[in-house]
This record gives structure tokens, sequence and C-alpha cells, in this order.
């Protein structure tokens, strides 16, 4: 299996490289620019997964949407400015590897990678975009697409400020985007909302929504005690 780390700083992205030759049998090559990544796209038949820096210097996600269309089928994961302690949600099954990097996790999901069907889908838990997007503090809108069902989530300054579907706004908008869990995502930072139905700072708009839709989703009502603990994560 092919994959391609991009990363500006050549020491952390050789100690990446290396961790994937020491611990797999796959392909692994570094690049330090978006410029950089497409020189080598133009070289190559084949990328299971790309690892992109998503900061002031390289656009992961710009670059992860051109390397979906070069690459179909091809993963992508991303290496955010922020630190992990800055974090308030953490994400099963991950495609956001913030410093310090969590090496086991990072491995797992290559391996997760390196055993799909091919031509899976770039899936990612809706709720680690989100806030990916609020940490590093984008504008624009993050489309969820799953199944047949779509929303839109409309960010400013890094919180979310409104969000759209079908049949809904605001935060029961959200809660029906958070309850979809594994999407796949678009992001124009292009895009502004007329409208801000959503005032909650991003961490307890999200922790809200994820609460609501667990309870709803279980056989029994959640714990008060859990429900407190959760509310109290954001603030």
């Amino acid at each position: 299996m092919q994959l391609l780390i991009v990363h500006h700083d050549a020491e952390l992205g050789g100690q990446l490289v290396q961790m994937v030759k020491d611990y797999t049998a796959h392909n692994c090559d570094l690049v330090a620019s978006e410029s950089g990544a497409v020189q080598w796209a133009r070289g190559h038949s084949r990328c299971a997964l790309l690892l992109t820096q998503l900061d002031s210097a390289i656009d992961g996600l710009r670059l992860g949407a051109a390397f979906s269309e070069i690459f179909p089928g091809v993963q992508t994961a991303f290496l955010p400015a922020y630190p992990r302690s800055e974090q308030r949600l953490e994400i099963e099954m991950t495609k956001v590897f913030p410093e310090p990097i969590d090496g086991e996790t990072l491995l797992a999901l290559i391996e997760r990678v390196a055993n799909a069907s091919l031509g899976a889908l770039d899936l990612f838990h809706v709720v680690d975009v989100l806030q990916m997007c609020c940490l590093s503090g984008a504008d624009g809108a993050v489309q969820a697409m799953s199944d047949n069902q779509s929303g839109i989530a409309y960010l400013r300054d890094g919180q979310i400020v409104h969000a759209e579907r079908e049949r809904a706004g605001g935060k029961q908008a959200l809660l029906e985007i958070v309850g979809w869990r594994f999407v796949e995502f678009g992001y124009d930072r292009t895009v502004r909302t007329a409208v801000e139905t959503i005032s909650d700072r991003w961490d307890a708009a999200l922790i809200e929504a994820l609460a609501i839709s667990k309870e709803q989703s279980a056989p029994t009502r959640m714990p008060q005690a859990l429900w407190a603990k959760l509310r109290s994560r954001a603030s």
C-alpha cells in the first residue's frame, strides 16, 4: 500500500515516515508542500492514504479534495496545527492527529485503510471533522453526506453558528447531522449563512448534540450524572 505524508517540518515528517517503515510493510513517501504533493501525484498511479498537515502553510482540506479526484478511493487523515490538549472530544476511529501524535492510533488507521475494500468511501466521524474545523478557527461551511442525506454546518471564527437540513435548521439540524456519525464531507471556506441560530460555544453545541443522539438511540435514558459530566466539560 502506498502512503504520502505532507509535512513542512522535515524532522517530524521524517519521524512519521520512519514509524510507518518500522511498524508496517507499506510504502511511505514525504513531501514538504501542497505543490510538492501535486507533483508527486503526477508521478504515481496509486495512493491509498494521504496524511497531510492542516495549517497556514498547507491547506490539507484543499489538498485532500484534489487527491480524491486524482486517486479514486484515497483515504485522507489530517495533522492539524493545534495541540492535542485542546481537543474536547475523543472520537472513535479518528482520522485527525494533532501533536503529540498518538502513534498507536495512527498505525491502527493505516491498517484499517490497508484492509478496506477497494473503492471504500473516505468516511470521517462528523464530530471529528467539526471539532478539527472549529479548533482550526475555520470560516465557511462543512457539508456532511450520509447515504441519501446531506446537511450543512456553518462556521464563523471557529464557532458553529447555524446548521441546515432539508426540513430542519439550527440545533435540530445539527443534532440530526451528528446522529449520522460517519460521513463523507466537503468544505467550502467561501460560503456564509444569512442567519445565525446557534449561540453556544462549538464544544458545548457538539457535546449536547452527541448526548441527545446517544440518548435517543439507547434503550434507556442516559444517567443524569453522565449528562452532567458531559456538560461540565464544555464549561
